[in-house]
């Protein structure tokens, strides 16, 4: 089997699998309870909040566990805006933001708020002007995600931080569901307020994530209770979730510095191959993520060579599983203003550290064979 949909979901390290079925087959009892056992485990909790911290360049005060991406970006974007919407009632996002920011920020907006929907330029980039003429004295948050799950493409968050720094009242949320450990983003004293990360695009397990929330960023909880997670998340701690992340949070982190030179070299290689091929139009820009590459097959159904490839154990993409089921045009693509043609055709090929250039050069063989069939077929 060649695996290469790692943005959709990756395989468990088998460490953090490990991790996790330790954790729930010792340490079970209610990290709330009173007696001796329940103090072991909130000891445990504690120890892996401040690894975490540890992993991330900030307080452990400002590590909050998750159920993954979707909870986390949720927990951001309507915590903020129900907290503080008394101030104010408009959030700024752009139009390639993942389906649970875009529709956390359509909820809202039912609700009364206003919500200003950023174009990207052709490879997927927010303008920096355009972040500054947006922010209104009625702003209360910016959401971003730092690298587009579907091409890869990275914003400058590290300006748009810098920016939102010199407004004392705004707060400033990062996706970066797809950039960890691939993409390098210091978090403490920079302007970034939130930031959400998920432990099954990382080699962990689905069901786990933390959200960062800096020091003194109040916010309205979605889940009430019994005040765990500082308030932002009532609800009996999943301990062995929260071990298995941080396990998988360190050894992507490892993976990082010592690979990513390799990751992007087998990228480009893929990218260079592709675009050799007669009929293939590659959508991810140059400046992008090392791991995702996005291309559109001119003339083809993404479906139908995704299951042909498919009958060869080879796996691949359209675009975001959250949306891959939806209508067949990528929104994505589409706000990059690239023609209906290229936004019905697109695929996702997206790498982990463990694939190799063989399985490149095994996929690319099966994608030329699937191509071939497919135009013969329809001929």
């Amino acid at each position: 089997m060649i695996y290469l949909d790692n943005s959709a979901t990756t395989k468990p390290h088998p460490s953090v699998v490990k991790s996790f079925k330790e954790v729930t087959n010792k340490y079970y009892a209610n990290p709330s309870s009173i007696h001796q056992f329940g103090g072991e485990t909130e000891k445990l909790l504690q120890r892996a909040k401040q690894q975490a911290a540890n992993l991330l360049g900030v307080s452990e005060q400002e590590v909050i566990f998750t159920s993954g991406g979707t909870e986390g970006n949720n927990t951001a974007i309507k915590g903020i805006a129900l907290q503080h919407q008394n101030r104010g009632r408009h959030i700024i996002t752009s139009e390639i933001e993942h389906p649970s920011v875009e529709e956390a920020c359509r909820g809202l907006e039912q609700l009364g708020f206003e919500v200003t929907y950023l174009p990207v330029n052709e490879d997927g980039v927010v303008s920096i002007t355009d972040v500054k003429s947006a922010i209104r004295e009625d702003t209360i948050l910016i959401s971003l995600m730092h690298v587009n799950n579907e091409i890869g493409s990275i914003q400058p968050v590290e300006e748009v931080a810098s920016i939102a720094k010199q407004y004392p009242k705004l707060f400033f949320h990062v996706d970066n569901v797809q950039g960890a450990g691939k993409v390098p983003l210091k978090l403490g004293n920079n302007g970034i307020d939130l930031c959400t990360f998920s432990g099954h695009k990382i080699h962990g397990l689905k069901g786990t994530g933390i959200l960062y929330i800096k020091k003194g960023t109040t916010m309205f909880p979605l889940l009430h209770g019994g005040e765990q997670e500082s308030g932002h998340r009532s609800g009996t701690e999943n301990l062995a979730g929260a071990v298995s992340m941080v396990k998988a949070l360190r050894l992507i982190k490892e993976r990082e510095r010592t690979e990513a030179d390799k990751l992007r070299q087998l990228l480009g290689y893929l990218r260079d191959r592709l675009e050799t091929m007669d009929g293939i139009k590659v959508n991810t820009p140059r400046n992008s993520a090392p791991h995702i590459m996005n291309f559109s097959v001119l003339g083809t159904k993404p479906e139908v060579l995704i299951h042909m490839l498919g009958e060869e154990e080879i796996y691949i993409s359209t675009k975001s599983a959250c949306s891959s089921k939806q209508k067949d045009e990528s929104k994505i693509l589409a706000a990059c203003g690239w023609g209906t043609d290229r936004n019905v055709s697109a695929l996702r090929v997206s790498l982990s550290y463990d694939n190799t250039k063989e399985e490149i050069d095994t996929f690319l063989s099966a994608l030329q064979r699937s191509i071939k069939q497919f135009k013969e077929v329809m001929e």
